[in-house]
């Protein structure tokens, strides 16, 4: 698959992008409002426009991929493309098609309402727990895990964040206050009242529609991949400095939309308040505890336990960055003198070790348990003993950092989500940043 349509590989779970306590600066488009039928034969399919088409690009961008040409409605080769890769990094079949499995994992599918003998439990599975899960995400609740159709300790927390914050008594189970809160349930009618001229009976509360997060004026998305940065200006910083001030931290200036040293002392007190890693930049830990985003796991992205190479060093976000031979860059450059030690990232098994490779020079890959790999080149060489088929602990020294490959002195470092296509790694290297750590970690 060419890396350059895939750009942005990222997959979040069922989970759309809805945040309640930003609701002044985040809102659903109109098309948004609509909902797609679970019934193959009305799905779109390729080659069709349309509003389903819209919905269904809109839910892709929303979960971080990127369609070559946009939002435009048609549904031809670009948002087939988008969409096999979503579905290869989901574990699905990548057809290209608009299943109903697909579709009901991007959320596009209709929520069913419930009915009082049939509200799920803890330890219940099937379709009704998977409505309640996507009404809780378009209700601005996130579920760890997102809408997977299983009512465990991550659906309870949800249904206890989602009735703290409408009022109600806090069970974190459902029932009948909460079901029709969420729009699950039709409201119970009181008692018809005659007043001399019609009888009046309230109306039934309707299904949530999922929704997908757009920021207010220009209809983007924020998404892994589109973080602001310092310098930038639009609603997209607006919508971060709001959720700092909905968390507790205030944001000198106000909400401004203008990302400037203000915004980054509060995004450092945030951090710091949360206990992040302290960078004061929005990075992707940081954007998921501010609601910005769905957080790694709901992304499919593992989380790194430990940064990739000894300090001092130093990295920009070059993905995608043209190279020699037509090639485009599918890693992130990690820079630093000859011999700095080179870590494992996460508890995992050494599937290969490569020496005087002619691109990548001396390289290791390393894999953990969801199939998910991390592959490291232009190494000055490995570990002493170091073997494939090795278990290894983050933060061990595996190699030395070196220029191998006729390159110059860096570590060219790529993540495979689940074994797939490479996805750009520089958010989740971000949030560990560490090129500020000279002494060695302690080794196991």
């Amino acid at each position: 698959m060419n890396a350059g349509i895939i750009r942005k590989a990222i997959i979040a779970t069922a989970v759309a992008v809805s945040v309640a306590a930003l609701a002044t600066s985040v809102t659903a488009t109109p098309v948004a409002a609509q909902s797609i039928s679970a019934k193959s034969d009305s799905l779109p399919q390729f080659g069709e426009t349309g509003p389903e088409v819209t919905r269904l690009q809109q839910a892709i961008v929303a979960r971080g991929f990127t369609i070559k040409g946009g939002i435009d409605g048609s549904f031809g080769p670009a948002t087939q493309v988008a969409l096999m890769s979503l579905q290869k990094v989901a574990g699905f079949a990548a057809t290209g098609k608009l299943d109903a499995k697909t579709a009901k994992f991007l959320g596009l599918v209709d929520v069913a309402p419930l009915t009082k003998s049939n509200f799920p439990t803890v330890g219940s599975s099937g379709d009704a727990v998977w409505s309640l899960q996507q009404a809780l995400i378009n209700n601005g609740v996130q579920v760890k895990g997102g809408a997977d159709g299983k009512f465990g300790l991550a659906t309870s927390i949800a249904l206890g964040k989602f009735q703290a914050m409408k009022g109600l008594s806090v069970t974190k189970s459902v029932d009948e206050p909460t079901a029709v809160a969420l729009g699950l349930l039709a409201a119970p009618a009181p008692a018809t009242k005659s007043n001399g001229k019609k009888n009046v009976v309230a109306a039934a509360a309707p299904v949530v529609a999922p929704v997908v997060a757009t920021t207010p004026s220009t209809g983007s998305t924020i998404t892994i991949d589109t973080l602001p940065v310092r310098g930038q200006k639009g609603e997209e910083v607006r919508a971060l400095q709001h959720a700092l001030i909905n968390a507790g931290i205030e944001v000198k200036g106000g909400a401004d939309g203008v990302f400037g040293v203000a915004t980054s002392v509060s995004i450092g007190k945030f951090q710091s308040a949360q206990g992040l890693n302290v960078t004061t930049a929005l990075d992707a830990p940081t954007a998921a505890a501010l609601g910005l985003i769905p957080t790694l796991a709901e992304l499919g992205l593992p989380t790194l336990q430990a940064f990739p190479v000894q300090g001092r060093c130093g990295f920009t976000d070059s993905w995608q960055a043209p190279r020699p031979g037509g090639r485009l860059h599918e890693g992130v450059d990690i820079i630093g003198a000859r011999g700095l030690a080179i870590y494992a990232v996460a508890d995992g098994i050494i599937t290969r070790m490569l020496t005087g490779g002619s691109l990548s020079g001396n390289s290791i890959r390393l894999t953990i348990a969801d199939g998910t790999y991390f592959f490291y080149a232009h190494l000055d060489g490995f570990a002493a003993g170091l073997t494939v088929g090795q278990t290894v602990r983050a933060g061990q020294i595996i190699g030395y950092l070196g220029s191998t490959g006729a390159t110059s002195n860096h570590l060219h470092f790529e993540v495979h989500p689940k074994g797939g296509a490479p996805v750009n790694p520089y958010p989740l290297v971000k949030a560990v940043d560490a090129c500020n750590v000279t002494e060695l970690l302690p080794q196991p």
